[in-house]
C-alpha cells in the first residue's frame, strides 16, 4: 500500500474510534462512514494523494464529506475534526475501549461518575469497589472487566503493544529512513523481528557515518509524537500509535553484528557468546573478534558486516530471526539447519477469502481471483460468510448463484483452480450453518468461532471438537478467535483439540491477519509434534489483503513448522488428492 494511503487510513480509523466514543455508539452513521472509508482507502491500489476531491468522492465507501477531509490531510497533514476529537478524548481515554465489555457509553459513564480516564484509574476503581456502584456494573461485570484487563496486559506496569500496531509503525519508519541519504542500511530488530505477538518497544538499527543527520531526520518524522531521550547513537521516541521506538545508529561495518545482537533474545545471545568464547573470540554489538590480551591492541575482527558471516564463523547455519529464542535453534543450526521452514514462495493456494458477497468483503469475485493469479497462486478458496452470521451471512440462494459464477470464471480464465467454499459459524454446541445435503455441495469449508466467547474451557473445547467431527468441515479457522490487544479469545483444552484434529484429519488454520495470528505459536508447535495438518490463510476481505500471507509464513516459521505440514504448500495434484481422501 502507498504510504499516503496507509497514513490516511490510520487517520480515518482514529476518526471512527473517536467518533464512536463521542457519539456513544459503534453503529452511529458517522462511525460506519469512517470505517467504510478506511476500508476503501486501504483497498485502493494507487496513491490516494493523486486523486482530487471530486475523484475521491466517487470511490465507493468514501463520499463527498470524507473526500474533503482526506484532501485536507493530504495537503496539510491534519484533519480539523480529528484534532477536535483528540482534544476532547485523549489517547488514554480511548484505550479504555480496548477493555472487553466496555463500550463507548460505559467509558463515558466512568468518566462522568468516577473521573476515570485511563486503564490504571479503571483498575484502581475496580479494586476499591467504586465501579460496582454504577448502573449496569454488577459483580459479574466487574469480574469480567478485571479478567479482560489482566489477560490483555493493559495496565501500565505490564503493557505491551500488539504486533498489529508495532509492525506497521516500524515498517513505515524503516521505509522513511531508507530514503535519508546518510543511511546506508536500516532494519528493525528486537522481539518485533522475532515476530512476537506483543512487543515492549521497537529497536530500529541504522548503519551510518552521520548519526546526527540520521537523528535529525528521525525526529522530524510525522510518526513521532514525543521524544523520550536523545543522544549521539541512541534516540527514543513514542509514535502517534503509542509505540516506543529506540533508534540506534552504528558504524556501517558493524551493522551485521548489531543486527544479531539486537534481534536475538538474551538467552540466544548468551549461547552465541559461549560459542565465541570456546573459539577464543568475543561477540558484542560491534563485532565477532579475537579476544585481546592487551586492551590497547587493535581489534582483530573475525566477522561483523553481515549476520550470515557471524553465524558461519560460529559454525552455525543462519538462524532465522523468528527462531532466536534459545528454544533448540542453536542445536538445529549446528545440525540439519532450517531448509524445511516455509517461505512465501512455497504457498500454492489461499483457503480463506471473502468477496463483496459477504457483508464485510470489499472486492468482487473477479478482482480477488485476478489478484490471486498475480500473486502466483495456483488455487484459491472463496469462503464467504455462511447464513447464520448476522448482517454478513450469505443465503443458500446467494451461495448457489456464486457457485455458478465461480465455475464459469474458472473455466473462462483457465489459469487457477477455484474452490467454492464458505466460512461456517460454530454455534454454542458445535453445530454449523446449513444442512448436511447443502454442505455436501461445497469444495472446502472453514468453520470458525464468531460468538459465545465467555463459555467454560470444557464447553469451548467440546464445541470445537464437535465441529471437527462434522465430515463437511475441512478446517477450523482462527482457532481461538482472539484479536491481539483487544480480545483474548476462547480458552481450550489444547491437547483434546489437537487429538481431535489428528483423529478427524481436520486442518487447523494459521490465520495471517496481523490482528489475529491464530492459531497461537504454542498450539502450532504442539500440533506439529502430533502430526496435525495446518493451512496458512489470509482471511482476505479485499484483494490487497492477500499480501497478509507473509505474516502467516512468519507465524509458522516462529513455531518451527515445516512446509510438509502445511497443506497449501502442496501442489494441486497432492492437495486435490488430500481433499478427495477427506471426503471418503
Amino acid at each position: 500500500m502507498a504510504r499516503t494511503n496507509d497514513e490516511v487510513a490510520r487517520a480515518l480509523a482514529e476518526l471512527a474510534s473517536l467518533t464512536e466514543l463521542d457519539e456513544g455508539s459503534p453503529n452511529a452513521f458517522r462511525v460506519r462512514a469512517y470505517q467504510n472509508a478506511e476500508r476503501a482507502v486501504r483497498s485502493l491500489s494507487e496513491d490516494v494523494g493523486e486523486r482530487s476531491e471530486s475523484e475521491l468522492a466517487q470511490v465507493k465507501g468514501i463520499g463527498k464529506s470524507i473526500a474533503g477531509r482526506i484532501r485536507q490531510f493530504v495537503e496539510t497533514g491534519r484533519i480539523d475534526k480529528l484534532e477536535e476529537l483528540r482534544e476532547k478524548h485523549p489517547p488514554e481515554k480511548l484505550k479504555l475501549m480496548k477493555v472487553p465489555g466496555l463500550g463507548a457509553k460505559s467509558v463515558q459513564l466512568l468518566e462522568d461518575e468516577l473521573g476515570v480516564r485511563d486503564i490504571d484509574a479503571l483498575a484502581a476503581a475496580l479494586d476499591d469497589g467504586r465501579v460496582s456502584g454504577l448502573p449496569g456494573m454488577g459483580a459479574k461485570t466487574v469480574e469480567n472487566l478485571k479478567e479482560g484487563i489482566a489477560k490483555l496486559g493493559l495496565t501500565s506496569k505490564d503493557q505491551r503493544v500488539p504486533i498489529a500496531t508495532a509492525l506497521p509503525a516500524a515498517e513505515r519508519i524503516v521505509a522513511a529512513l531508507d530514503e535519508v541519504p546518510a543511511v546506508e542500511q536500516v532494519a528493525y530488530a528486537g522481539s518485533l523481528r522475532r515476530f512476537r505477538a506483543d512487543i515492549g518497544d521497537v529497536d530500529v538499527l541504522v548503519a551510518s557515518d552521520d548519526p546526527a543527520g540520521v537523528r535529525e531526520a528521525f525526529l522530524a518524522s510525522s510518526e513521532v509524537d514525543r521524544t523520550i531521550g536523545s543522544g549521539d547513537t541512541k534516540t527514543s521516541v513514542v509514535t502517534r500509535d503509542g509505540v516506543q521506538v529506540d533508534l540506534r545508529v552504528v558504524p556501517p561495518a558493524s551493522f551485521g553484528a548489531a543486527l544479531v545482537y539486537f534481534t536475538g533474545s538474551k538467552a540466544h545471545n548468551i549461547r552465541l557468546r559461549q560459542r565465541a568464547l570456546e573459539r577464543g573470540w568475543t561477540l558484542n554489538e560491534y563485532a565477532l573478534a579475537v579476544q585481546r590480551d592487551d586492551p590497547g591492541t587493535d581489534l582483530e575482527v573475525v566477522a561483523q558486516r553481515t549476520e550470515a558471516e557471524i553465524y558461519e564463523a560460529l559454525e552455525l547455519a543462519f538462524v532465522p530471526p523468528e527462531l532466536r529464542e534459545d528454544d533448540g535453534e542453536v542445536e538445529r543450526a549446528s545440525g540439519d539447519g532450517f531448509d524445511a521452514l516455509p517461505t512465501l514462495g512455497d504457498l500454492e493456494g489461499d483457503l480463506h477469502d471473502h468477496t463483496d458477497l459477504s457483508g464485510d468483503g470489499r472486492d468482487p469475485l473477479e478482482t480477488l481471483v485476478a489478484a490471486a493469479v498475480d500473486r502466483g497462486l495456483s488455487y484459491l478458496a472463496i469462503t464467504d460468510h455462511a447464513e447464520d452470521l448476522a448482517m454478513n451471512g450469505v443465503s443458500r440462494e446467494g451461495m448457489l448463484a456464486q457457485r455458478a459464477q465461480l465455475r464459469e470464471l474458472e473455466q473462462s480464465r483457465g489459469d487457477i483452480r477455484l474452490l467454492h467454499g464458505a466460512e461456517l459459524n460454530i454455534d454454542a454446541a458445535g453445530g454449523v450453518d446449513y444442512d448436511a445435503d447443502f454442505l455436501a455441495g461445497f469444495d472446502w469449508l472453514v468453520a470458525s468461532v464468531h460468538s459465545y466467547f465467555a463459555r467454560s474451557v470444557e464447553e469451548q473445547t467440546q464445541r470445537i471438537v464437535t465441529a471437527m467431527r462434522n465430515p463437511a468441515v475441512s478446517a477450523i479457522g482462527h482457532l481461538t478467535g482472539r484479536k491481539l490487544g483487544s480480545r483474548p479469545g476462547i480458552e481450550l483444552d489444547v491437547d483434546a483439540v489437537l487429538d481431535a484434529a489428528v483423529e478427524t484429519g481436520t486442518a487447523i488454520e494459521i490465520n495471517a491477519a496481523l490482528s489475529r495470528l491464530d492459531a497461537p505459536v504454542e498450539v502450532i508447535r504442539e500440533g506439529a509434534r502430533r502430526g496435525v495438518t495446518f493451512v496458512i490463510s489470509t482471511d482476505a476481505h479485499a484483494a490487497g489483503e492477500l499480501a497478509r500471507a507473509r505474516f502467516g509464513i512468519a507465524q509458522a516459521r516462529r513455531a518451527g513448522l515445516g512446509r510438509a505440514s502445511i497443506a497449501n504448500t502442496w501442489a494441486w495434484a497432492r492437495f486435490g488428492s488430500w481433499l478427495d481422501e477427506r471426503r471418503v
